[in-house]
């Protein structure tokens, strides 16, 4: 087994750090995976730690059918997340899973993510998708493929009682479609908390919209602010 620090999990330990300073941090639990360039597997952090903890040696391989390749111990339980999606969607390099306390307040309103920000013209394109198979840990590949099917060519997929994923061509895109999603449903349950939505934009202004503000290098100057945040945080 392979112990060699590879520069994927450089990539995985900053995104993941990125993560936590953007307030997704469930203790030890969430994780973000990226696709093997030699089609191994998935680089996906090591159990047990915490977004903000993870270093590129806290990184595994983890192929597709769930062995470690390269680090120690066993992987995620939940390693189908990432897996099944990335078979699913061979355009998709990234994946992300974290416990966002508000994206689980939001789904559990079951309403439509309004465009009533920036951050939410985001998933007006492809909508947002609930995954309906299963409150519980996506344990299996059987749970993971039942993933990828409701998340279908979306950007990212509510998990009701669970959390959320986001997927995308690489680190930057995922990591901040998650953060962005968040953000979208906090904005929009504090507009239902003080007695409703009245305005938002319509659906093909949001769909140019995004294509502004969310342009490729608007989502990297976002994940370079992020992970600047994450690099700040001494290391544990």
């Amino acid at each position: 087994m392979d112990s060699t620090v590879h520069p994927l999990a450089d990539l995985v330990a900053l995104g993941s750090r990125a993560l936590a300073a953007a307030g997704h941090g469930d203790m030890v639990w969430g994780h973000l995976a990226l696709r093997d360039d030699e089609g191994r597997g998935v680089w996906l952090k090591e159990p047990g730690w915490g977004l903000e903890e993870i270093r590129p040696e806290r990184v595994q391989l983890v192929s597709w059918e769930g062995d470690v390749l390269v680090g120690t111990g066993a992987p995620h339980k939940e390693y189908p997340i990432h897996t099944e999606i990335m078979r699913a969607r061979p355009e998709v390099r990234a994946t992300v899973h974290t416990h966002a306390a508000t994206v689980n307040a939001f789904s559990a309103l079951d309403v439509p993510l309004r465009p009533i920000s920036h951050d939410a013209v985001l998933f007006a394109e492809h909508g947002l998708p609930r995954f309906t198979a299963t409150a519980d840990l996506v344990r299996s590949p059987g749970l993971g493929r039942a993933l990828a099917d409701d998340l279908g060519g979306a950007r990212a997929c509510l998990m009701p009682q669970h959390g959320l994923v986001a997927v995308g061509p690489d680190v930057a895109h995922a990591v901040m479609t998650a953060i962005l999603l968040e953000r979208a449903c906090a904005v929009q349950l504090t507009a239902l908390a003080a007695g409703g939505i009245r305005e938002f934009t319509g659906h093909e202004e949001s769909v140019e919209k995004a294509s502004t503000v969310w342009a490729a290098q608007q989502m990297e100057a976002g994940w370079r602010y992020w992970a600047r945040r994450a690099a700040a945080v001494p290391g544990v």
